[in-house]
């Protein structure tokens, strides 16, 4: 099999010659540049300058080296957003998705949403939001419609992407297009604040609802905007140049939800349904990747009635993430993209064949009648060693064969 028959056979339920891996084609399926840079190293390859696919979370975008040397099946498209690292080209208005500062005590950085972001030197990891737009707890419907928010219909947000698609194709891979922006929920929140976000939705329900709304309608612009661009003419159908469309938020906790079941069924399912059904008539043939980390099986459910096919992370560390339970609850309708191995603590504070024994029980869980594709829980932080990052690989290698 090549790679992009070895995902779409696991993505079908069915088992692949082996089990697919990915690294890098998300934003939370990632690795972070210090880790990284002791990868290639470990691996015997030249040093580079990182290019970052998400330089507010510091992340890495793989090199071609790297991908192929371990195995790699999925390729991700990264479309322009405040996320792309600056300098970034100007939209098509002239406005840029975000302007990079530096002062005594670091970078600060101002985004095409109105937020603001600190990173310290002289080696701060990430960068963090200092200051939100809308985050005066007075605030109106009158104030989310005046808002100066971004552009994302407009089609430079794809520049080069389909180009991208077709080189991917041409090679054999899979390939991952995903949202320009965060989930109704948390961009909510990144644009509130999470306390005035929560305040609203219990309080003022339909002051959320606006908000929501609002976020809704930028994130349909996009994909209207993006797929039928990226659609594939010899397929005589439309049928979009990509494999997987993956959408994110995240609706839990270590131990449980951020919000209530009910809430989450009045306030965001509603929208969610919208979303993934519209993704569904842009581009049928893509299978829906969802993003939510920590204890969201109550939703589950929820999740597969809206159209999820595909759920990211498998929080293994998580209450109620328990990986066997879930192959045998779910694994008729979900198929499992990630939980690989725990990135909270063996990956970072095991020992090497603490790291092998941690990844075979989560394949021998998760892998059987396919279904399954390997990444770690969530993006592989700067305090991995690589020895561990090589007894992952190793691990997959052995036991992930089918």
């Amino acid at each position: 099999m090549n790679p992009r028959e070895r995902l779409l056979t696991a993505l079908d339920h069915r088992e692949p010659d082996r089990v697919p891996f990915d690294l890098g084609s998300t934003q939370v399926t990632g690795i972070h540049m210090v880790a990284y840079r002791h990868l290639r190293q470990a691996l015997g390859l030249p040093p580079v300058q990182a290019r970052l696919c998400d330089h507010i979370q510091q992340l890495a975008l793989p090199d071609e080296d790297v991908l192929e040397r371990l195995g790699v099946d999925v390729r991700g498209l990264f479309p322009l957003n405040s996320h792309t690292p600056p300098p970034t080209p100007p939209l098509r208005d002239g406005k840029h998705v975000g302007v990079l500062e530096e002062d005594d005590e670091g970078w600060v950085y101002h985004d095409e949403w109105g937020i603001t972001y600190r990173r310290p030197k002289p080696d701060g990891l990430y960068f963090t939001i200092t200051q939100v737009p809308l985050g005066d707890p007075q605030l109106s419907v009158r104030d989310i419609e005046r808002h100066a928010w971004p552009d994302m219909a407009d089609p430079q947000r794809i520049a080069g992407l389909r180009e991208l698609a077709e080189r991917y194709r041409a090679a054999g891979y899979a390939v991952v297009l995903k949202s320009p922006f965060a989930g109704i929920f948390e961009m909510a929140q990144r644009i509130v604040g999470m306390e005035n976000c929560l305040t609203m939705m219990a309080a003022e329900p339909k002051l959320a609802e606006a908000l929501f709304d609002k976020l809704l309608e930028l994130k349909l612009a996009f994909w209207e905007m993006a797929l039928p661009r990226l659609a594939d003419p010899s397929s005589g159908s439309g049928q979009a140049m990509i494999d997987v469309v993956a959408e994110f938020d995240d609706y839990g906790t270590q131990t449980s939800l951020l919000i209530s079941p009910r809430m989450f069924r009045q306030l965001l399912k509603p929208r969610l349904k919208v979303l993934f059904e519209r993704i569904r008539q842009l581009a049928p043939q893509a299978k829906r990747f969802f993003h939510s980390c920590g204890n969201v099986r109550p939703l589950l459910p929820d999740f597969i009635e809206v159209g999820v096919e595909i759920l990211n992370p498998v929080h293994i560390r998580a209450a109620g993430m328990e990986p066997t339970a879930l192959k045998r609850d779910f694994g008729d309708a979900l198929v499992f993209w990630g939980g690989g191995v725990d990135t909270q603590d063996v990956l970072p504070h095991g020992t090497p064949q603490e790291v092998r024994d941690d990844v075979r029980r989560n394949i021998e869980a998760l892998a059987p009648g396919g279904g399954f594709v390997f990444s770690a829980v969530h993006n592989i932080q700067p305090d991995v060693p690589p020895q561990n990052l090589i007894a992952m690989w190793e691990a997959l290698q052995e036991y992930g064969a089918l």
